[in-house]
Formats: structure tokens, sequence, C-alpha cells
């Protein structure tokens, strides 16, 4: 396999750029999972954005005092949205619904910045100055650099945030001791410097309530000093150097270097999602600054050496290599991605697959939080829609690569969170709608708000969301076959289940349906010309619904669980009716032929049952496959970033290669327009290749990431399916490391001639392999590659 395609390391596994980052949205990005860091590789004057994973806005007294709902609830008030609906009065039912509704969310938030002013032989270097300039992210070792040259003199920036050691590192050094460097650290919330050797401290107090940005309230940034105080959090930063080193309060400053190093750390008063954060700024510090001194007292080489081994630990497992130009040729990432709208660059289709990859490792670690719609990299202190979890379809995103591109302990913080939501939603299940089991709604933070938000029931009125992320877990039971994980699951795919059950009616004709209902996030046109959201049964809820109880009932079997619950679940399961075909031939969005208010709405809900569920294949139910194919043809490609990639899967599972990758092209386009000035101004990429809404969301980079890994390999059906959207524009490639339901890792190769694929297996099994029309039986050992080929 291995001679089947060449490797282009500056293609594949790194961003590089010819000059220093202006915005945000070309700086680069760092993490190990709790600690973020954007690197603009400056040159006189430089900034490096920090996060802390667990900074946020509020805590678990504002989540109360905002959680009181606008009207009735119970289940009464459930009945009464009901009887509106089967009574024709949508106005009515939509007025209803909103008594369910409350407050809203709490935000994640910036860390700070360390700010960077260097001089070289006693002047700051202008860029105009420079006789060389060289900025990159190298994806495998996961580190930032930058490097210069002004007067003869060059220097060069390396930043890694290491997550054996828990801090941020920066070394700059010079070819000659004329090294100057002034640091300061400052932060968008309340702060007050601390005097450190060698060193910096900033001591900080986080808003006891930040309102999303498009809610108008009187104070959108509130601090308190009473029960509902937002959290304390800390920043500690010491350094080293050949040079002399002094700091004040506020200011670091390092002259006549040639090598100096800094190391940064954070903590937070954060103590999980249900306890009131008690620890001062100044506990904080202390805490950061141990980790900091525990790092000095080892060698940088040692200290970059242990974050590369973890790193790659992780990273290298699996990888996509397209053919692309010579490394020779390769323009700047910002060039490259301008000159793909017109000419084929298939490896920046590699690229961004690794790029997703890298991501998820820089962002989500076992024992952290999942990661936020900005994943940790945030720098506005009102970020658009908090920057939270938005559980109807960003945060499910988030993790759709996790286990196929064998990232599986990248998926634990998202387990957890799904586990401490359920507790949260259980009140929330009883108290708005007299239901068993746990509900959460669209929006959720770190302190598990579970509550539907105060808006327009198109997003809000939208009590699925535990059913959506328990699929999360069923999922990583079909990759791992770990049983130890699906038991300790269990209660939570149960009680979701439970609420399920106690939310389905009966419906005229004897089926089960739900009212009300939603279809997030669209609106159809109403008998009265008008847009609207309230209805009875769309499809999303009912396949959502099937799926889960699918899934319990095989779960019950799997752990030889008798628990009466799953008979009563299999048997409303037969009730559910399958999804419906309307005029158009199009896959239905609401129980009846409904038209949508936006024809072209990004959001494909209707097809989760094509992805990332399994209900409707082309196999398995081809009428429907061709139902959701004409669904996507009405709905055009055009859309926001994340969705783009959502159509990637969903056109990937329908075995569409030329319109998956053609989406593919669509979601890496330039999504800055220099030629008019307008930043961010449409979806696809900005020039760090940070997936634009926009504004930047992070789901999008992960969903093509998992989109792509569909296009070369699936195994829902059940067989084990190579290059199952392999597009023509993609001739010859190699892929290691996916991984396929059962417990198996596949390696592919392909060039025009054939394709070639190694099938290794955590356990003895048979499977079919399947290229094409070709199937191919296989004996697998566990532990033993087994080689299949096809030409």
């Amino acid at each position: 396999m291995g001679n089947l395609v060449g490797s282009n390391r500056a293609g594949l596994q790194r961003l590089y750029y010819d000059r220093p980052a202006d915005t945000w949205l070309e700086a680069l990005p760092l993490g190990n999972g709790r600690l973020g860091a954007m690197c603009f590789g400056g040159v006189g004057k430089d900034r490096i954005g920090l996060n802390d994973e667990t900074l946020w806005s509020g805590g678990p007294e504002t989540a109360r005092s905002l959680s009181t709902p606008l009207g009735a609830t119970g289940a009464e008030a459930v009945q009464a949205v009901r009887e509106a609906l089967r009574a024709g009065d949508i106005r009515r039912a939509h007025e209803l619904a909103c008594g369910f509704h409350s407050g809203y969310s709490q935000a994640y938030l910036p860390l700070g910045d360390l700010l960077l002013e260097t001089r070289v032989g006693g002047t700051t270097p202008a860029a105009g100055e420079l006789t060389r300039y060289h900025r990159e992210l190298d994806l495998d070792a996961a580190i930032a650099t930058s490097e210069f040259e002004v007067g003869g003199v060059a220097v060069r920036q390396e930043v890694f945030v290491s997550a054996p050691d828990g801090v941020m590192v920066q070394r700059m050094t010079a070819s000659e001791p004329v090294l100057a460097l002034e640091c300061r650290l400052t932060s968008q919330l309340l702060s007050t410097p601390r005097a450190v050797d060698s060193g910096l401290g900033l001591l900080l107090q986080a808003p006891a309530d930040v309102a999303p940005p498009h809610r108008d309230v009187p104070e959108p940034i509130r601090y308190s000093d009473g029960a509902d105080r937002g959290m304390a959090a800390a920043i500690a930063l010491r350094a080293s150097s050949d040079g002399e080193i002094r700091s004040t309060d506020s200011e670091l400053v390092v002259e006549g270097a040639t090598e100096i190093t800094l190391i940064l750390s954070s903590a937070t008063g954060y103590d999980g999602p249900f306890v009131t954060p008690t620890r001062t700024a100044e506990e904080c510090w202390a805490a950061a600054d141990q980790v900091v001194r525990a790092a000095f007292d080892r060698e940088y080489d040692a200290l970059l050496a242990d974050h590369q081994q973890d790193h790659r630990r992780l990273y290298r497992r699996a990888s996509l290599e397209l053919t692309g130009p010579a490394e020779q040729s390769v323009p700047p990432t910002d060039v490259r991605v301008a000159r793909a709208v017109d000419v084929e660059d298939p490896a920046l289709a590699a690229l961004i697959f690794n790029y997703g990859r890298y991501l998820m490792v820089a962002s989500s670690r076992p024992g952290g939080l999942p990661t936020t719609l900005q994943g940790i990299w945030n720098d506005i202190l009102r970020p658009p829609w908090s920057s939270n979890y938005t559980i109807n379809i960003n945060t499910e995103m988030n993790y759709w690569p996790a286990e196929t591109t064998n990232l599986s302990e990248c998926h634990e913080p998202l387990f957890r969170f799904i586990d401490q939501l359920a507790q949260a939603g259980r009140s929330t299940a009883r108290e708005r709608y007299g239901c068993g089991g746990w509900t959460a709604h669209h929006n959720a933070d770190t302190w598990c708000w579970t509550f539907p938000v105060e808006g327009d029931p198109r997003w809000s009125n939208w009590p699925l969301a535990g059913a959506w992320l328990v699929r999360h877990l069923w999922d990583h039971y079909e990759f791992t076959e770990d049983l130890t994980f699906l038991g300790e699951s269990w209660p939570v795919l149960r009680r979701a289940a439970e609420f399920c059950l106690d939310w389905l009616v009966e419906m005229p004709d004897g089926s089960l349906g739900t009212a009300p209902s939603t279809s997030p996030e669209n609106d159809y046109i109403a008998d009265d010309g008008r847009p609207a959201s309230v209805t009875e049964s769309s499809t999303m809820d009912l396949a959502l619904i099937s799926d889960l109880f699918l899934h319990v009932e095989q779960s019950a079997e799997l752990l030889d669980v008798v628990d009466p619950l799953v008979a009563e679940l299999s048997t409303a399961r037969k009730r559910i009716p399958d999804p419906r075909i309307g005029a158009r031939g199009q896959l239905q969005e609401w129980a009846a032929d409904l038209q949508e208010e936006d024809p072209h709405h990004r959001h494909m809900s209707h097809l989760t049952g094509l992805h990332p569920a399994d209900a409707i294949t082309p196999d398995s139910t081809p009428g429907l496959a061709v139902a959701a194919a004409r669904s996507l043809d009405l709905r055009g490609d055009e859309a926001t970033g994340w969705s783009l990639a959502w159509k990637v899967c969903l056109r990937a599972r329908l075995r569409d290669q030329a319109a998956a990758h053609r989406l593919v092209r669509a979601f890496l386009r330039p999504a800055d327009d220099r030629a008019t000035g307008h930043v961010g101004s449409g979806a696809g990429v900005y020039p760090n290749l940070f997936c634009a809404h926009p504004p930047f969301q992070i789901d999008g980079n992960f969903g093509v990431t998992a989109g792509i890994a569909e296009m070369l390999l699936q195994s829902h059906g059940g067989e084990v399916e190579l290059l199952p959207a392999l597009p023509a524009e993609w001739p010859s490639g190699r892929v290691t490391g996916l991984r396929a339901r059962g417990g198996l890792v596949v390696d592919i190769a392909w060039t025009p001639n054939g394709v070639e694929a190694v099938l290794t297996a955590d356990r003895d099994q048979e499977r079919i392999v399947r290229y094409g029309e070709e199937r191919m039986p296989v004996r697998l050992t566990a532990g033993a590659g087994q080689r299949v080929s096809s030409s």
C-alpha cells in the first residue's frame, strides 16, 4: 500500500502563511483540551489569545434565577397545546407553547491575551523591513511557529500547549544576543494584576450573567457580589532567559537575549455543573502557578518531546493523503484556498480532513468539557449564540468524526456531559411537561441548562435533544463493542426513552406522534399564508424517537436486562409511522406535506434518519433514499458552513460522489471577500481554515471531516464498504486508521488501477467487504491485518 501514493507533508499536514495574522480568524489554534491559544505570529507586536474551557459566565444560582417559565407548564399545559393543534388553531398553539420557555443559557468567555512586543538590536522591527517571514501550524507536531529575519538577525518563535504538563510554552530565539521582549497580560473580564518574580499574574472575575447578543436586555453583561457571583479565574506566567529579566505588577521585560521561554497556565473556580464556584482568584492563581513552576523544573526539549508524543499518540492514528501539488509549489494556505475556487486541489480536501482531527485532539480530551460552538477558541465577551452547546445539531456534529476517525477517547467529554444533562433534565421533563425520564432542548451550557429558552418556538420548542445526544452512546458501543460502557450508559438511554414514550400521543389514525412539534429551525406556511412552526409529528421527532427505542431494545438484549419498559418501547415503535413522501417526491419535513417558509433552509432535520442515523439507506429503503436525495436537490447546495458539511455526510450516505465532492469544494471556498472589504461575508472557511457559518463555528470543521470519512468508508449497513462516494477528482490516495463498526481499523489505498485495503480487528470475526458491487467475505483474526484488493 505504501507505494501507491507518495507523501506530501506541506500540502497535507500544515497551514502556512507569508505574513502575520491581522485578525483573530487568521491566527493559528493550539490547545490541550482545556487551555486554548490563538497565535498571531506578529513581528514587532504580537498577540496570543487565551481561553480556558471551564471559564463561563454565571453559575447554578444564575441558572435558577433565569429558569422561571413564562406561562403555564405541566401535563395540563401540554394538553392545551394539543387541543389547539387538533382544533386547527395553530396561532393559539404557538402562544401556549411559548409558556414553556424561560431565560437563556450562559456564555463561554475569553480568558485574556498575552501581548508581546519584540525588539531586535534596540529597535522594533516592522513588516516592511524584513528580508524573510514564515508562519505555520504543523498539525503533526501541534506547534505554531513564526520566523523572520531583520538586519541580519534571524528570530524564531515556537508555541505549543502541552496536555501532559498542562501549560502553554512560548519560546523565542535569535541568532545574536540582541533580542528584547516586553510582555503584558490583559483580559476583557474584571482583572487585577499580581506581582510575580520573573513573571506575571492576572486575577480575574467573570460576570454573573451574559445575555446572548440576540437578546435585548438592560444589562447584557452583569457582574454581582451576591449569591449569583460569577466564578473567579487567574493566569500565571513565568519566564526564563539567558538575558536580563525584570518584572513589575503589569509588565515583564527581557533584554539582551538569544533565548526567552515563557510558560503560562490558568485556573478557574469551576467545580462541576451543580456546584457554585467559591474558589477565589488568588487561589486560582496559586493553582495555576504551581503548574507553571512544575513545568519550569523541566528542560524545554523534554516538555516539547512529551507534548509531541502525547499529541501524536492520538493524531497519528489516522491520516488522509490525496494527490496534490508538489511540495515546493504549495502556496500559502489562504492563497491556496482562493485558488481552489477555480483549480482542483485534492490535497486541500485532505488537509481539511486532517485539520478537523487536529482540532478535536486540541479541544476535547478525557476529563474535560465538550467542545462549544467555537471549540475552545473564542475572543468575544458576548459571543454569537453565547458560544454555548447548541444541541439541536451543532454539538452532535462536533463529535461525528470521533469514532470514524479513530479518536474515541476525545468523545468522552460528551459522554460525561450527557450524563450530567440527564440529571438536570429529569426535573425539566417533570416540571415543564409532566413526563418521566429526562429532556433537554436546543441550548445548553456548562451549568447544564436544559430548559426551552425564551424565543421563537421554531428553535425553542424542541424537547428531543436527549434522544439525539444519546445516539452518541450507542455509536460508541457499535464501534468499540464495549459492553461495560453500554452498561454504564443504560440508565441514561433508558430515561431518554422513558421521556419520549411519555411525550408520544395517539393520533386520529391510531399511530403515535408528537404534539407540539417543530422542525428545527424551519417554519412552514400555514393556511393563513403566514409562517408558523408549531405543528404535530415533525419527521425529525419520529425519526429520533424510533431510532432511540430500537437502540434501547438492542441494548437491553445485549446487556440481558429485564425491564417492562422495553416491551412498551417495542410496541410503541411499531406504531410510529415511516417518513412520508410528498407531492414533489421529497421526504416530507412534517407529517403533512407543508410548504417550507425557507425552501433552502440550512437545517436538514428531516434527514436525520439518513445521517447520522441509519434507518434510511439506498439498499434497505431505496424509495426513502430517493426521496431524501430529492429533498437535498430541492434544498440546494448553498448553505451555511456547517450545513454544507452535513450535506457532505448526507450525500456520501447516498453514494452520490459527485454531489459530495461538489459540497466539499463549496465548503473550502474563502469566506472573506477581500475584493469588497467584507470580512467573513459568506459561508466557507476563513484564512486559518476555521469554518464560517458565518460567523465562525467549529462544527463545520468537524462535520466536513466526518463527511470525508463517510465518502471513504461506511459500515452502518453491516458491510465494510470501501470508497462508497469517492469522486473521480480524487483518482489516487491513501487513508489510514479509519474505524468501522465492530472494532475494525481500516487502511485504504487506491489508484486508477484498483483499490487495496488492510483490515485489523479487535476480535476474531467474519465480515463482508464491499467495493462497488463486488462483495468479498473476509475472515479476521484479532490483531492481525488482513489484506483485500480489487481491480
